[in-house]
């Protein structure tokens, strides 16, 4: 079986955990403390981060981009990519937002400095950093709000990793209970729609040991 290494609330994780779902690719889940440091693990990946993914036949791919670009090109049937040369470049594009500016001005003054920080070790919360990603999050509901209006999904007609790589990092913040959902009616509609796929179901099924999520995490019509 191959085994994807990951952490509950990593967006990186969430988001191969889509891709490979959502293509019909069995896995097995395997949790991966990466502040331990395990040598085992830091042999497959020397970054000592996660995602990683462990094919049957050995094969070894780090790095959440780097899996999914080779998980469509060794599994072409369902295509996450983008089916043109226009519309991949688009989901390449909101990929790399979600996954650097979105994360570096939401995600970590959120997920890693509300919720992770104290727990290991490293100090006590910082609220002005809080702050900050609360209000930066609302320009990134706006922008996918428009582009939801605008398109079917968010790099164009198709369903893509773009739509998955921003519902990773939303999921991880609603897991958290970060995300006001009221702000932009239009983002909240198109994340109703991926979070009623089948390749969600195991994500709304998550628990993070000492920390619950709200009611409506799970909820389809939230």
């Amino acid at each position: 079986m191959r085994i994807l290494y990951h952490l509950p609330l990593s967006p990186y994780a969430r988001k191969v955990r889509l891709a490979l779902a959502e293509k019909r690719i069995p896995f097995e889940l395997k949790t991966e403390r990466v502040w331990e440091r395990r040598e085992e693990f830091l042999a497959l990946n020397p970054a000592g981060t996660v995602p990683v993914l462990v094919e049957e036949n050995g094969v070894v791919v780090a790095d959440s981009y780097a899996i999914c670009e080779y998980l469509d090109e060794a599994y072409p049937e369902t295509p996450l990519m983008g089916r043109t040369l226009a519309e991949r470049a688009e989901v390449r594009r909101l990929v790399a937002w979600f996954d650097q500016r979105f994360a570096e001005e939401v995600t970590r003054k959120l997920i890693w400095e509300r919720h992770l920080k104290r727990p290991l070790g490293l100090g006590d919360p910082d609220a002005g950093v809080i702050r900050q990603g609360y209000a930066n999050l609302k320009p990134h509901l706006d922008m996918i709000g428009w582009l939801a209006e605008h398109r079917p999904w968010l790099a164009g007609p198709n369903l893509s990793l773009a739509d998955f790589a921003a519902a990773a990092h939303l999921s991880a913040l609603d897991y958290a209970n970060d995300v006001d959902w009221s702000h932009n009616e239009s983002a909240k509609d198109w994340y109703s729609r991926v979070k009623s796929r089948p390749a969600f179901r195991p994500l709304l099924a998550d628990r993070v040991t000492g920390m619950e999520p709200p009611r409506h995490y799970a909820d389809l019509d939230f």
